[in-house]
């Protein structure tokens, strides 16, 4: 559900999804670990360009959507088309407030610079009332001081770090334009996984387990976060690791881990997870696999892993038959339906925000900018991720979505063969769970 997977280690689809136009001067091997920078775009006399967009285009109203190659990146692609649905059936319904809803997409490419000027090209370029999405921490860290020069709404969907958010606690007045629908940030994500464990490694026998988590901005958190307090819920961890981001070959990871008889591995990846899953699988390493693992998180991810993927468990914002709200299971079919697979977390997310957004507006019965933002302050609104409300100004994490069961909770799934395919199987919560945890057959 995290944040911050990437195109380069599973997660393409062969599937072109989106338009071409969104696709437009992308670039490729990108270093991804590239110094963050500002780009340095020219924004004198722009600090307006919210208002002065909704003001002068009164027939519609523009989201503006940034995501990383989003004609063929499934993480991009589900932000993007979902933003679309959203959009289409708002119009469907006499848009917002009588509006008309537009979507306009840019690429990211994942990269800090480029995303900041695909920043500047919707906020100061093309005037939009919102901007969504981002899916790097790294990507979201540079926008940070653009959001608050141009004072346009965005409601992030798919970077996990709670920089963003503390920056809004420190200045508030600067940086209130920033809003998380979700997914919930890094120290909840590890919270979360620490309730995990609490809940389900008795019954797993899930005794000890390696923590390896890969060396990326959004990670730092749920390390901070595991550290001792996994141990405190009784769980052996007699290795607890962060891993070079470059990482290819985890078997000199793995014989560290099985020589510690450690019952599972458990983890904190995007970038590297397929290779570490599909080594663990191929070599049958005698310990379970399971924690944070986003490319786990795509539906159509067991396929192309050849079924590598069978036993390993992962975090994840929603699935496409999990009832979370009564939303969630319409919403993944609707977009099956129209792009011909299921989408990613961040597709759940950014449908949310766009829905979300337009419920603030007519709560507020304007599209003046702090209008909406004390509507969205004051929102309580049900989504497909669970109950969407936002921690305020005073609180540690304000604009943050709210985390805990009443809240936005995420689920846990395990990848189990069905009908000879693979099915993405929720073993917790208990209110949505579909079945039990399977242990690999080797272990």
């Amino acid at each position: 559900m995290v944040n911050d997977g990437t195109s380069h280690d599973g997660q393409r689809s062969p599937e072109t999804v989106g338009e071409a136009n969104d696709t437009a001067e992308r670039k490729t091997n990108l270093d991804r670990r590239r110094f963050l920078r500002t780009a340095g775009v020219g924004v004198a006399g722009a600090g307006l360009a919210g208002r002065v967009g909704a003001a002068a285009n009164q027939g519609s109203i523009t989201i503006g959507v940034l995501a990383p190659e989003p004609g063929q990146n499934p993480i991009g692609a589900s932000m993007a088309n979902s933003a679309r649905l959203a959009a289409e059936e708002l119009n469907q319904n006499g848009g917002i407030g009588g509006a008309t809803v537009d979507v306009s997409v840019k690429d990211t490419q994942e990269d800090p610079s480029v995303g900041n000027r695909k920043y500047q090209e919707l906020t100061v370029g093309e005037q939009v009332d919102l901007t969504t999405g981002v899916f790097t921490s790294e990507v979201l860290l540079n926008i940070m001081s653009s959001i608050a020069q141009q004072r346009t709404l965005h409601l992030s969907t798919g970077a996990a770090t709670p920089e963003a958010s503390r920056q809004v606690a420190q200045n508030y007045q600067q940086f209130k334009y920033f809003f998380r629908t979700g997914p919930v940030n890094s120290q909840f994500l590890g919270r979360n996984m620490v309730e995990f464990a609490e809940a389900n490694f008795d019954s797993m026998g899930w005794d000890s387990v390696a923590v390896l988590a890969e060396d990326f901005k959004w990670t730092e958190p749920i390390s901070q976060e595991l550290e001792g307090a996994l141990g405190e819920t009784g769980v052996d961890v007699p290795i607890n690791t962060r891993y070079a981001s470059d990482t290819e070959n985890f078997s000199p990871i793995y014989d560290r881990i099985q020589s510690a008889g450690v019952d599972a591995a458990y983890v904190v990846m995007a970038h590297t997870g397929t290779a570490a899953l599909v080594q663990w699988a191929k070599q049958q390493r005698p310990f379970g696999f399971g924690g944070i693992h986003v490319p786990m998180q795509l539906p159509s991810y067991y396929q192309s892993v050849n079924g590598a993927a069978r036993f390993a468990v992962t975090q994840n914002s929603a699935t496409p038959t999990s009832e979370i709200t009564q939303k969630t299971v319409p919403y993944a079919n609707a977009y099956q339906e129209a792009y011909g697979q299921f989408p990613v977390y961040t597709g759940y997310i950014t449908y949310d925000a766009v829905k979300q957004y337009a419920a603030a507006v007519q709560s507020a019965g304007s599209r003046n900018t702090d209008d909406v933002i004390s509507a969205l302050e004051e929102s309580s609104y049900t989504g497909t991720t669970g109950t969407l409300e936002y921690y305020g100004r005073d609180q540690q994490f304000p604009h943050d979505v709210k985390y805990g069961p009443e809240f936005a909770w995420p689920v846990w799934l395990q990848w189990q063969e069905t009908d000879g395919g693979g099915s993405q199987e929720v073993i917790w919560p208990e209110d949505v769970k579909t079945t039990d945890y399977q242990s690999p057959p080797w272990v």
